[in-house]
């Protein structure tokens, strides 16, 4: 999983034992040093760093538990204590030392590959705090994946060229547009839009602005995100909710640069970088209907696809340590992972990516002692995603509540994605938009009562 190789001492005169275990170890991707003597262990132990050692208590010249007393354990990730000779006295020594296991020949191959497994991690934990990780602003990478998305990024933000963001929600794509932004030299403003947050109706003023009196309401000139971007940035998330309309105004703009507002009939210039990012295949938004394939060859002058989390675990103990070292500034602790901890964050399959991530740290942070505890936390966290696809029921439900769990649930089960949830439940996305405001003005009631 990563590709970090863990380094492991064995310690044992036994040659068919040091022969199997070494073999294992390297088939799975370790790098092995081996020492058949408590003198040759001791240097080897003083000369490197390791992430396991499996140290054998019975030695030609001396006893594995004294090997554990006098070399730094802190340095490395794990010991081991192994013997064919279990007895009471060499059990109660190991509890006292700091070594985590106490194990009888032979190993099953399963706890060997749970303690490889744990070696792993501790290499990737050593590896993020001991280097600095490579960045874009404030993408955090050292994998060939994110190095050439880092690349890219690079080579196309001083351009006036359009970008095309697409990937998986929580992949960071907001992120990647700030980039952006601040490798372009651009001096104006970074203006952020959800098009998915505001109201269809609403979204042309907002978009373009409008003039005073143009509609019930419009008490003053307003200045539209196009305006506000002068000279900078804006950036459309979610672009592929705009009405097809608004796609047209869109893709005017884009080509004549010229912004006109609701209720004027002048247009006047604007120099602005747009930046639009989907959490949906693009092409299939076009084959969908919901996205005019002409808009969609404007925006793709560079399309940038955001890798998901999955696609690069060897990022993920550097991304985490970051995130901690964050909130161990913000304030003022010094908690660390654990190897245990490190090895359930790299086995995780992370379906909400990096935003997921980042809500397991911070969940884990406050939960956590000086030691980062993460399996508890994934453990709750997990439990209510087991099964999205089921709503809670009950004799008497009124048809209303009933709807609105059933609509806001299906909202939950496709990330938020509207045209998505329309097209599921049948209905038009208007209709969702309207109910959507409905629920809110409710709750705002209910809290004001």
């Amino acid at each position: 999983m990563s590709a970090i190789a863990p380094t492991i001492l064995l310690v044992d005169d036994d040659p068919g034992y040091l022969q199997a275990t070494s073999a294992h170890a390297k088939l799975k991707g370790c790098k092995v040093v081996s020492a058949t003597s408590f003198a040759a262990a001791s240097d080897a132990a003083a000369a490197h760093t390791y992430d396991l050692a499996l140290v054998d208590v019975s030695l030609p010249d001396g006893s594995g538990l004294d090997l554990l007393e006098h070399i730094a354990l802190s340095r490395h990730g794990q010991a081991v204590v192994v013997t064919g000779y279990p007895t009471v006295d060499s059990a109660i020594r190991t509890v006292r030392l700091a070594a985590s296991d106490y194990l009888v020949k032979p190993i099953r191959g399963e706890k060997l590959d749970e303690l490889l497994d744990k070696a792993r991690a501790s290499a990737a934990l050593r590896h993020a705090s001991g280097s600095r990780s490579t960045r874009c602003g404030d993408l955090i990478g050292h994998s060939r994946t994110m190095r050439d998305l880092f690349e890219k990024i690079e080579r196309v933000a001083p351009m006036d060229i359009t970008v095309l963001i697409h990937g998986e929600s929580g992949t960071g794509k907001e992120l990647a547009a700030r980039a952006l932004h601040e490798l372009s030299g651009r001096e104006g403003r970074f203006v952020a839009v959800n098009c998915g947050a505001v109201a269809p109706d609403l979204l042309p003023s907002e978009m373009f602005g409008h003039e005073r009196g143009s509609f019930t309401g419009a008490v003053r000139d307003h200045a539209g995100y196009f305006e506000q971007a002068q000279g900078g940035t804006l950036f459309l998330d979610e672009f592929t909710e705009m009405p097809l309309a608004l796609q047209t105004h869109l893709l005017r703009v884009l080509e004549e640069r010229r912004v006109t507002r609701v209720g004027s009939n002048k247009s006047h210039a604007v120099d602005v970088r747009v930046i639009a990012a989907c959490n949906r295949v693009p092409a299939e938004a076009v084959d969908q209907g919901i996205l005019r394939q002409d808009l969609y060859y404007r925006l793709m002058d560079f399309p940038i696809r955001m890798p998901a989390l999955r696609e690069h675990p060897e990022d993920i103990p550097h991304i985490a340590a970051h995130m901690l070292e964050r909130l161990n500034e913000r304030y003022g602790t010094d908690k660390e992972f654990s190897a245990e901890a490190m090895t359930r964050l790299m086995a995780h399959h992370w379906p909400g990516n990096v935003r997921e991530l980042r809500h397991v740290i911070q969940r884990a942070f406050v939960l956590s002692e000086e030691q980062i505890d993460i399996p508890t936390v994934l453990d709750t966290m997990e439990a209510p995603l087991r099964d999205k696809t089921r709503f809670d029921m009950h004799v008497g439900i009124s048809l209303e509540e009933m709807e609105k769990r059933v609509l806001l649930g299906t909202l939950e089960y496709f990330n938020h994605d509207k045209a998505r949830t329309a097209e599921v439940l049948g209905i038009s996305l208007k209709t969702i938009y309207n109910k959507l405001a409905r629920y809110a003005s409710s709750d705002e009631l209910a809290q004001k009562q």
